[in-house]
Formats: structure tokens, sequence, C-alpha cells
């Protein structure tokens, strides 16, 4: 009688897993990896959409993509991190949690717009949201090294 692959006592049977990154990945985590792959996919997305529209900020997106990207795909994370306008501000965020000063000047303005259009479009209380958030926001923005 023959026996399968799967066959045999649980320890003694080969494990469903792959190489990657020198090093073994069960199945599990292949879905871990797939996950994670999606969420670049979709913050890089995101960021290239942000390229054209004024409110919607493409470093964080892209530098969100880095992250999900460094769990799931090397040669992805790779062309980021060497994207010429992109890669250094990732760099400069893994490195010391920087933001430069024109990514921050960009922030505030659309904080700054986002509230004149809340006091423009929206009625009394929900006015005051986008001037909480910008508050917040701001603030944790403001406390980033350059």
């Amino acid at each position: 009688m023959s026996v399968s692959a799967g066959a045999g006592p649980p320890e003694h049977r080969p494990l469903d897993c792959r190489m990657t990154n020198g090093r073994r990945i069960a199945k599990g985590d292949v879905m871990v990896r797939s996950l994670y792959l999606i969420a670049g996919l979709i913050a890089l997305g995101l960021g290239a959409i942000g390229l054209f529209l004024p409110l919607l900020p493409t470093v964080p997106f892209l530098i969100l993509a880095a992250f999900c990207f460094a769990r799931s795909s090397q040669r992805l994370e790779a062309w980021l991190l060497a994207h010429p306008r992109y890669g250094p501000h990732i760099h400069a965020w893994r490195e010391r949690g920087a933001i430069s000063r024109r990514g921050k000047r960009a922030a505030f303005a659309a904080f700054a717009l986002s509230i004149l259009l809340g006091f423009l479009l929206l009625a009394w209380p929900w006015s005051l949201l986008p001037v909480g958030a910008a508050l917040v926001s701001g603030s944790w923005i403001a406390t980033r090294p350059n």
C-alpha cells in the first residue's frame, strides 16, 4: 500500500509551505501576505488618485502602501522606495518619522480648505467636525520632525 504525501501522523506530514524572503511561509501566512498585498494595492491606488484630487493626500497612502508591501511583496516595496519623487518621503518617514516642510504646509492648507468648506456647506454643529479633525491631525503633524 502506498502512502500519499499527506498521510501519517500530523508531526510527520510535510508542511504546506513555500520559501519566501529566505524563510518558510506556512499556508495561513500566505493568506495574510495576500491581504497585505491587496491593502497595499488599494493604498497605492488611493495615492495615485490623490495626485489629481487636491484634498486626498498622496504620500501618506504611499507610506501605507510601502508598509503593506514590506509584508507582502519585496519587488513592489523596492519599486516604491526607489521612486525618484516619493521614495525619499518614505525613507524619511521610516528613518525619523519625518514629514517635509512642504508636506506640512500642504496638509495645513488642506485643513484650512476643509474648515472653510465645512462652515459653508454644513449645518451648525456639524460644521465643527472639520475644525476638530484639523486640530487633532494638525497638532500631530506639527510635532513630526522636518
